[in-house]
């Protein structure tokens, strides 16, 4: 019941599967796989897609010969599994250049670079089929204030996403361009820090229908925030191009664990959301195996994350068809018919009866929500004793 299938698309970045267990206070605890062996794993655990920085693929000083080697070795791989490339990215924060930022860049030859470096990567996207393409501003922040303006670093961000916005629609790529919000870390402090942040600056863009987010799980919880908050306010937005799922404690640094490791109501929420609206996109899992796995231990990382998918997925299903749970939301949920004349788009009239409308407000406070009930019978669905 619980094994991946095509019609999921679940994806992994070759950083995710590829991450060797490094940490700020200890070097790698596997070997490098190739991105070609990291197809292989991805092939082997049933993913639908892969997904990729520039650099996951390419070194960054590789000649032309060893980048048309790379590309044309990947190439064949991804024919012969039938792995798909749903999303490419833009390493912009790993090289020292970056080290104060790529857009946000103070000095206008690391933002002309930056631009370079991410078209050169567009072009292969799209010769890969990619159809978002993703930009995490890992550098775009400021320890320091003094350093530089925030209003002129927006500034070189928006005129940046613009150019890219206009060379995507000049080469005919028709990609959809996802902005992904973290609060902090590596920098001090990250420019454009949640979604709802970016959801505002994309409003200021030149191409607004062009661009939406790429919300992460892990970075919300980093701010304390509820994921699933910022995911509905994308949807309603009509921005919600792609998603990151793993986990997270709260307000800790980013630890990109398994999808269902820690959060399970927060993980269910989630996706009964992504479920109930239908949502059509990839479902990337942005995470990595503990530092503790080898390279079977990954693989059963990157099964865990599929099978929780489907496991929430099941329990929502359930959610919605428990009739004592539906029938508790109905009573919560339920009008009073004498507001129907309220009801709809304003009118001076409507506006008149709802200010002389006599409200019985001590009545109204007085009445029980059920919550309590509604959110013990929710828990108990997801403990597994309502069938």
């Amino acid at each position: 019941m619980y094994e991946p299938k095509p019609e999921h698309k679940f994806t992994f970045g070759l950083w995710t599967v590829g991450n060797r267990g490094a940490d700020p206070f200890g070097g790698p605890v596997r070997a490098g796989l190739s991105p070609v062996e990291l197809l292989h794993l991805l092939a082997e655990v049933g993913a639908y897609g892969v997904n990729y920085h520039d650099n996951d693929l390419i070194p960054i000083d590789a000649t032309p010969s060893e980048r048309a080697q790379i590309i044309k070795e990947f190439k064949q791989v991804l024919a012969d599994s039938g792995l798909k490339v749903p999303m490419a990215t833009t390493n912009l924060f790993s090289d020292p250049i970056f080290k104060d930022g790529a857009f946000t860049s103070s000095d206008a030859r690391v933002r002309n670079y930056a631009l370079q470096k991410t078209m050169i990567n567009m072009d292969l996207g799209a010769e890969l089929g990619a159809e978002v393409y993703v930009f995490w501003g890992g550098r775009e922040g400021t320890e320091s204030d003094a350093t530089k303006s925030a209003l002129e670093s927006l500034k070189h961000f928006r005129e940046s996403i613009n150019f890219l916005c206009e060379y995507s629609l000049a080469q005919g790529y028709d990609y959809k361009f996802a902005l992904e919000a973290k609060p902090n870390e590596p920098r001090g402090d990250i420019y454009l820090p949640t979604s709802g942040a970016m959801l505002g600056f994309i409003a200021t863009l030149d191409h607004p229908q062009m661009v939406g987010v790429n919300p992460e799980m892990a970075h919300e919880h980093m701010a304390g925030l509820n994921f699933m908050h910022a995911v509905a306010q994308a949807w309603d937005a009509g921005k919600l191009f792609h998603i990151d799922l793993n986990d997270q404690n709260y307000v800790r640094f980013d630890q990109d664990w398994r999808f269902g490791m820690q959060s399970l109501k927060q993980s269910f929420f989630l996706v009964k959301l992504l479920e109930d609206v239908g949502y059509q996109g990839s479902r990337h899992f942005d995470a990595h195996a503990m530092r503790t796995e080898d390279y079977e231990g990954v693989k059963d990382f990157a099964r865990g994350c599929m099978r929780s998918y489907l496991i929430f997925k099941e329990k929502a299903a359930q959610f919605n068809a428990d009739s004592s749970i539906q029938s508790l939301l109905a009573e919560i949920h339920s009008e009073n018919n004498s507001l129907q004349p309220f009801a709809g788009a304003f009118s001076l009239e409507k506006a008149n009866k709802i200010k002389t409308f006599a409200f019985d407000r001590q009545k109204i406070a007085a009445r029980g929500l059920r919550y309590e009930k509604l959110d013990q019978l929710t828990n108990e669905l997801l403990m597994g004793v309502r069938s």
